[in-house]
């Protein structure tokens, strides 16, 4: 949690600064969900991420380096710097992809566990989407699809409230989005997303059951971004009381607090666990940084991808 966290303030910091280009939306505060569901992923299961999608990235194992890289638009990144922020994607963790297209991640999902279902494996894909994307087609189609078919996929909603600048109660009838489960007969449950526990415990049981080929099942994770939509947007439109509240359950004070209560480390323990992230991250930024530039040649390339005989196998 605390590596995403770094990740994203120094993101932050220097997408201020002019040094990374397109648009950047931050996980701050949503690190638990990544984390929690992650940490019980297989090497070769799948993710589907979002627009918001650093933290479920680096929670599977990307590489901070060619990820920071990528933000910076260098060659050496996981896109060839030709991705940028929302388009993060490494086929050979599983990772498959940041996506800038709201409930794209939806149906990219059902088909990695159709493959998987399909091959024999036991792997599973764990789908990440925002509340919002719940509205659009491609979630209840996906849903529908795998239910039927009893495929291997875990679906995580990180309910931050808002789908851009509109809170829940103006797009949805609904609270909890866990209910629209019940549609597709499939289990549905709402738990505490910055809670990386309740997060941990809940995937554990859902990725077992897609594994014993039992089907998907639906978690929605009440969590709360802090940051705007995107980096530049003010949030304005967030009450001050409801983020002063918010703040107070931050996931990761929560744990530090958590773990030195319980003597699970003391005090200088967990500020080397916090200096040995800022070096990584500092790595991360100088690679990036003293990576070129894509050649303007690479402009036209990679527009299709060749299947590598790694993936093939996968």
């Amino acid at each position: 949690m605390l590596k995403i966290r770094k990740f994203e303030t120094t993101a932050k910091d220097y997408f201020a600064e002019g040094k990374i280009p397109g648009f950047v939306h931050l996980y701050i505060g949503e690190e638990a969900i990544a984390t929690g569901a992650c940490a019980n992923l297989n090497e070769d299961d799948y993710i589907t991420s979002t627009h918001r999608g650093h933290g479920h990235i680096i929670a599977k194992g990307g590489d901070l380096k060619l990820m920071m890289a990528e933000l910076f638009g260098k060659a050496t990144g996981l896109g060839k710097g030709k991705g940028g922020s929302m388009h993060i994607a490494d086929g050979t963790k599983g990772i498959l992809g940041a996506n800038g297209i709201v409930g794209a991640g939806h149906d990219i999902s059902l088909g990695a566990a159709y493959s998987a279902q399909y091959r024999g494996t036991q792997q599973v894909c764990v789908c990440f989407f925002g509340d919002a994307s719940t509205n659009q087609g491609t979630f209840h189609e996906s849903l529908n699809m795998a239910s039927v078919w009893k495929l291997p996929i875990v679906y995580i909603c990180e309910n931050n409230l808002y789908g851009i600048s509109t809170c829940q109660a103006k797009h949805q009838a609904i609270k909890d989005i866990s209910v629209r489960a019940a549609s597709y007969d499939m289990p549905g449950i709402t738990i505490d997303g910055n809670d990386v526990f309740a997060v941990s415990e809940a995937a554990k049981e859902a990725i077992k059951n897609a594994r014993d080929g039992k089907g998907p099942t639906l978690i929605e994770c009440k969590t709360y971004r802090q940051r705007g939509h995107f980096e530049g947007e003010p949030g304005n439109y967030k009450p001050v009381a409801e983020q002063e509240a918010w703040l107070k359950k931050d996931p990761i004070p929560r744990m530090e607090k958590l773990m030195l209560d319980n003597k699970i480390v003391n005090a200088d323990e967990l500020k080397s666990i916090q200096l040995d992230i800022e070096e990584q991250i500092k790595a991360a930024v100088k690679f990036a940084e003293d990576s070129p530039l894509p050649p303007l040649e690479s402009m036209v390339e990679d527009v299709y991808t060749d299947i590598t005989e790694e993936m093939r196998v996968r």
